[in-house]
């Protein structure tokens, strides 16, 4: 009974967080996000500001919640299911590339593009990848205990998190339209820039595994009988 009760508030707790997140942008998108106040998301949401207040820190992490949702999740799941014989590096360009270059809606990048706070909340997300991400390298890997996954993971999200920045955010006199940043270059190809740096560190790690794989097996075949 206790664990059918504790199923049902995280049920609850997770149909409260999409309400809120839904909510957000869809208040955001009618009257900008400048315009869109907590309470107002709140009340939307049929909650009160204190049970919003729990579940998100200010209104741009609500609305770059909905526009990102389980984008971690799926992050991780897609590097998962891709078989053993692919590289690691190869898997991961692939999950992300998947995830953050598929058809987004038209009327959601200029939300990005049109608030500087946003456009800062959008990249910070970035890092969420980093926590499922390094336990899918350490499924691959198979090196439980060790640093290696959660130091793959995080300079994974860094390197998305600079790809994105970049696209968003041009380091030299960013092209402006009516006061909307206009996204620079081509994402997929700044995102296969960014990940190819980290390609040696991933080639390294995954020959660790197995040649450490190898040491184990004949280990084992020169055991005592």
């Amino acid at each position: 009974m206790t664990t059918r009760r504790t199923g049902l508030r995280e049920e609850k707790k997770q149909a409260t967080r999409v309400a809120l997140r839904e909510a957000a942008l869809r208040l955001a998108l009618k009257h900008g996000p400048d315009n869109v106040r907590v309470d107002d998301i709140a009340e939307a949401a049929g909650v009160s500001p204190r049970t919003y207040n729990n579940y998100f820190s200010s209104r741009e992490q609500a609305i770059v919640a909905a526009i990102t949702a389980e984008r971690e999740s799926r992050v991780a799941a897609a590097v998962a299911a891709r078989p053993t014989q692919v590289r690691l590096a190869d898997a991961l360009a692939e999950a992300i590339l998947e995830q953050y270059t598929e058809p987004r809606d038209h009327d959601e990048l200029l939300l990005m593009t049109a608030s500087p706070v946003l456009r800062d909340a959008f990249l910070a997300a970035a890092a969420a990848i980093e926590h499922p991400l390094a336990a899918a390298i350490d499924q691959r890997l198979g090196c439980p205990g060790t640093p290696a996954p959660r130091v793959l993971a995080a300079s994974v999200a860094a390197a998305v998190r600079v790809a994105l920045q970049q696209w968003l955010q041009p380091p030299a006199a960013p092209l402006t339209t009516g006061g909307l940043v206009v996204p620079s270059g081509s994402l997929p190809d700044l995102l296969r820039s960014a990940l190819a740096t980290l390609e040696p560190a991933l080639d390294a790690a995954e020959q660790q595994a197995q040649q450490r794989l190898l040491t184990d097996g004949a280990d084992v075949s020169v055991g005592p009988a």
